[in-house]
């Protein structure tokens, strides 16, 4: 969706509306980090989010990969930046045809700053030399596809000493296509206001959204204005003096001082403004926090999982639970697909998936991290207490879940790292939800004064014997139903059909019922391949011939992976009864045993 759109619809609803910028990192780790951050703030609600293009197309793939990123895989709205800096006109349309082949339908274009080692700006051969040359290609040739953002300079731009001439320059841009200013950052909204009011009094009537600084640190900011030569106002240098050597007391002055902002942003009428995150999250989180902007759960969560927002994508509303932690593997393993499971109106059964070698199976962490985290396990006892404390919030993450465990698993924690003691090993699961409003915080996903539903599910590895006394039980309980499978392939059911099960559903005014996470065989089948690779993976760490990776590569090749789906959604407890968990004192023997302790 184009962002004009957005925001001409929240001005209309008087709504007030943020987004936040982020710029590629320089390593492959911290690309990670900043999708497991991008990730988090999705949940804060923006109205979209806008990449950077690094000095003259210095980091342009990374900048292409991060926005089909977080358009897929985090649902997020994206703005790709798009500088004339080194880019002659090829470059140019690889990078506007790539961002609309992966769903980016809004482009920040800008004529970008020197490359790196010259200080005077050129143009490149066969490339443009103002970015209002740039708005004009883009509209020429791609028509209103994209919405078009340019920069605005609220104390002019540092290449212009006329200021004058600098909103003109703006006016041209807007004339040849522009839909939306995004300043500068600045630091005395006095200054913006009246820079807005020039902008009107010379015809430029788009949007144009404030960029705010929260300030960090103070060399941070010396930092900052030095590059753009911003103003600074006195009052702000003495407030900084006296704490400019406690980084915390500064950071805490920064939140302060962008409220202030926001506040007065809001008294002259003007409802929305884009944060620069320096990829930082704290600071963002707590401003919005303190102006009590908290993003409906219809915006944050239209579906339990993240629509991909993309062109081919646009229908899909159905996903096979067993992908729940590991969605960029998902959508790596589906791209190939023509049509997307979309629920009533037609099979929710899945096509054929990708190979697993197809598209490779990593732990998503460094080596020495791993190691960190689980150790040297020599036992099946050391290996339950992995997962058990990642159960407990203990672990940042296992192989089969790379990232801390939702909200909504917090009711069900302990009863989780008390079946991982037991040797049952959980690697996906979700409570039972009967009817909560879909506004809630926790269990809430789609839109307003609706009712979501979930039946009990469990996903676990587990050895032969344990299965075994395990489907004596389940098979004495009607509203059970279970697939079991081995590295080798052998199944072992008793769903009495192919047909998918739906394990989330939600019931919403004036719509059809939206089942959008089920469990089917055909996906199952496809993940197991998936699910017992990360053993080996995890294995590898290790000597070939160490106890450590002999013991991952027996259970890899002996144990099975089940999924359990208990029918009543009204049986809170049901799946629980399995583990018979009030009664079985081997729990608590199992936990003073163990090699190392839950809480280390």
């Amino acid at each position: 969706m184009k962002v004009i759109d957005k925001i001409l619809k929240a001005e209309a609803e008087g709504r007030h509306f943020w987004s936040f910028e982020y710029f590629p990192p320089k390593t492959p780790q911290g690309v990670q980090n900043l999708y497991d951050r991008m990730e988090r703030m999705q949940r804060m609600g923006p109205e979209f989010i806008d990449i950077t293009w690094g000095a003259g197309g210095s980091s342009a793939d990374l900048t292409l990969e991060m926005v089909a990123h977080a358009q897929s895989v985090y649902g997020l709205e994206t703005m790709m930046h798009l500088t004339c800096t080194n880019m002659p006109i090829e470059m140019l349309d690889h990078a506007l045809k790539t961002a609309k082949e992966c769903g980016c339908q809004n482009i920040l274009a800008l004529r970008g700053d020197p490359p790196r080692g010259q200080t005077q700006w050129e143009a490149c051969d066969g490339g443009f030399e103002h970015a209002s040359d740039l708005v004009r290609y883009i509209r020429k040739n791609y028509g209103d596809y994209f919405c078009i953002s340019v920069a605005g300079h609220p104390e002019g731009h540092p290449d212009n000493a006329d200021k004058h001439d600098d909103l003109l320059q703006l006016k041209a841009k807007v004339d040849a296509g522009a839909d939306l200013v995004v300043t500068q950052l600045f630091f005395d909204v006095d200054m913006f206001l009246g820079f807005v009011k020039q902008c009107r009094d010379i015809g430029i009537q788009c949007p144009i959204l404030p960029g705010i600084f929260p300030i960090q640190n103070y060399s941070g900011l010396k930092r900052v204005i030095a590059g753009n030569n911003n103003h600074v106002p006195q009052y702000i240098w003495d407030a900084l003096e006296v704490i400019k050597e406690d980084d915390a007391a500064v950071k805490e002055y920064g939140i302060q001082l962008s409220i202030e902002f926001i506040r007065k942003f809001w008294d002259a009428g003007i409802l929305g403004f884009h944060l620069y995150t320096f990829n930082l999250e704290r600071s963002s989180r707590i401003i919005l926090e303190r102006l009590e902007l908290v993003a409906d759960q219809e915006t944050v969560k239209p579906l339990p999982w993240s629509p991909a927002l993309t062109t081919k994508r646009g229908k899909e509303n159905v996903r096979p639970i067993f992908w729940k932690n590991r969605t960029k593997s998902y959508l790596q393993r589906t791209e190939t697909w023509d049509e997307f499971p979309n629920g009533r109106w037609g099979d929710s059964r899945s096509p054929a998936f990708g190979e697993v070698d197809g598209y490779g199976v990593s732990l998503k962490y460094p080596r020495d991290e791993c190691l960190v985290m689980w150790g040297t396990p020599k036992t099946v006892d050391d290996i339950s207490t992995v997962f058990a404390k990642y159960c407990r919030g203990k672990l940042a993450g296992i192989p089969w879940s790379a990232q801390q465990l939702e909200a909504e698993t917090e009711v069900i924690c302990q009863r989780l790292a008390a079946i991982n003691t037991l040797g049952y090993l959980t690697i996906n699961s979700q409570p039972a939800v009967n009817g909560i409003k879909s506004s809630d915080k926790v269990y809430g996903w789609g839109p307003k004064n609706g009712y979501v539903y979930q039946k009990a599910y469990l996903e676990f590895f587990v050895s032969p014997q344990q299965l075994s006394e395990l489907l004596v039980k389940i098979n004495k309980d009607s509203q059970m139903t279970y697939y079991a499978v081995n590295k080798q392939g052998d199944l072992r059911t008793n769903n009495q059909s192919d047909f998918p099960n739906a394990v989330t559903w939600g019931v919403f005014p004036g719509q059809e019922i939206i089942q959008p996470t089920i469990v089917e065989s055909v996906a199952f089948m496809a993940w197991k391949e998936e699910a017992f690779a990360l053993w080996e993976e995890w294995a590898i760490l290790y000597e070939r011939t160490s106890e450590s990776a002999q013991l991952l590569s027996t259970i890899r090749d002996s144990w099975y992976l089940i999924n359990i789906v208990h029918n009543d959604f009204q049986d809170e407890g049901g799946i629980w009864r399995l583990f018979d968990l009030e009664i079985d004192g081997e729990i608590s023997k199992k936990i003073r045993h163990s090699s190392f302790s839950l809480d280390d």
